[in-house]
């Protein structure tokens, strides 16, 4: 039995990488796409940002794709500008057009999920948040959760994510917003060591790769059986699935783990 272990340890060694698996699945004109489907720009965003958290830059460059690709939402222009970025590419034109979605209550776009990635965008490139923090502080549930939308139900993803937009503006680690935001998904966590979306779901790579971000992004220690739960969730091929149960989108569900498998919170490169 040792022997078998141990065999199969090396075999697990000797796969591929969760960067090879990503960018095996760049297109010729420097996009990305799931396997058998088409080129996505969104996509191609999030890959983008997991090569870049994992210290791989992609085969071809994806920069003049972004560039090109349409991008009419805040959080369209948001992660466009993260990816851009990350490529060391200019992203003035994008941050302009992103600031001018800034409403007087300091909300980015119509949504708590979009005010939280525009000022990723804007601390990525070193622009000023401006009224946006104050909204997003206002914008904490009661539980300490954050949601998608104004008064909505919170969820582990967009907490996650609201955590590492504050701190990234410069919020301490230990202010009220964000302890009570990690103690929200400290609750969340179940039995297998993995973070649901929200309360009562079974866990999933996303939500825990969310969850691990969260918590170095607040100087918490992320904890051994998260990442327990995402080497479960690992397959031959470098690729993670969804969850114990699903297997879907692994393009896109890798890219998301990479960052929190080299503990790097969001933006990846603030200015």
């Amino acid at each position: 039995m040792g022997l078998k272990l141990a065999l199969a340890a090396v075999a697990f060694a000797l796969a591929a990488s969760p960067a090879d698996f990503v960018a095996s699945h760049q297109q010729p004109d420097g996009s990305f796409a799931e396997a058998g489907r088409s080129s996505d720009a969104t996509l191609t965003a999030w890959a983008v940002l997991g090569l870049a958290a994992a210290g791989r830059s992609p085969d071809r460059s994806p920069a003049d794709y972004l560039a090109a690709a349409p991008a009419s939402s805040a959080n369209d222009l948001a992660l466009r500008i993260l990816a851009l970025r990350a490529l060391g590419r200019d992203t003035s034109p994008f941050v302009d057009r992103l600031g001018g979605m800034r409403r007087s209550d300091g909300r980015i776009g119509p949504l708590v999920n979009s005010t939280i990635w525009g000022v990723l965008a804007l601390r990525s490139a070193g622009r000023p948040t401006g009224t946006s923090i104050r909204y997003l502080r206002a914008a904490q549930r009661p539980g300490g959760g954050w949601s998608w939308y104004p008064r909505g139900a919170p969820d582990s993803n967009d907490t996650a994510a609201a955590i590492q937009a504050l701190r990234a503006a410069g919020v301490r680690p230990r202010a009220r917003a964000i302890t009570r935001g990690v103690t929200y998904l400290r609750k969340l966590q179940r039995s297998d060591g993995g973070f649901p979306l929200v309360p009562g779901r079974s866990s999933d790579a996303q939500s825990t790769a969310w969850a691990i971000q969260a918590f170095v992004a607040a100087k918490e220690a992320p904890g051994r059986r998260s990442f327990r739960y995402l080497a479960g969730l690992r397959r031959p091929d470098g690729s993670y699935r969804y969850s114990k149960r699903y297997a879907v989108t692994p393009v896109w569900v890798t890219s998301q783990v990479l960052p929190a498998l080299a503990r790097t919170p969001f933006p990846l490169n603030p200015s």
